[in-house]
């Protein structure tokens, strides 16, 4: 089965795509609805998703390219000095973005 990626077969899968993300964020919170959250549960939880959030970064770290690089170490660096996410992540786009227009420039 395919579906054209244009005219109405574009919004069908953008539809398709939403109520998938909707079922699986709304089927994880009714899932967890009948778990009771011990402190075990709770820190297997904290632990996932900062998994998650490395599994995102390192393949980044590994094989980006020097903006990424430049956004990953400027972003690590503003957390720690400055402990708030939001902007520890607009420094590292900023960085991100000033390498990437230094280099094509």
């Amino acid at each position: 089965m395919s579906i054209e990626t244009t005219g109405p077969g574009l919004w069908l899968l953008i539809a398709i795509m939403a109520v998938v993300t909707l079922l699986t964020r709304y089927g994880g919170v009714f899932a967890m609805s009948f778990v009771r959250i011990s402190p075990r549960i709770e820190s297997f939880i904290n632990t996932m998703a900062s998994s998650v959030l490395i599994a995102i970064i390192v393949p980044m770290a590994v094989s980006g390219d020097l903006g990424a690089l430049a956004a990953l170490l400027v972003t690590a660096g503003a957390m720690l000095l400055l402990h708030k996410p939001l902007p520890a992540i607009t420094l590292g786009l900023v960085a991100a973005a000033a390498v990437r227009y230094g280099v094509g420039a």
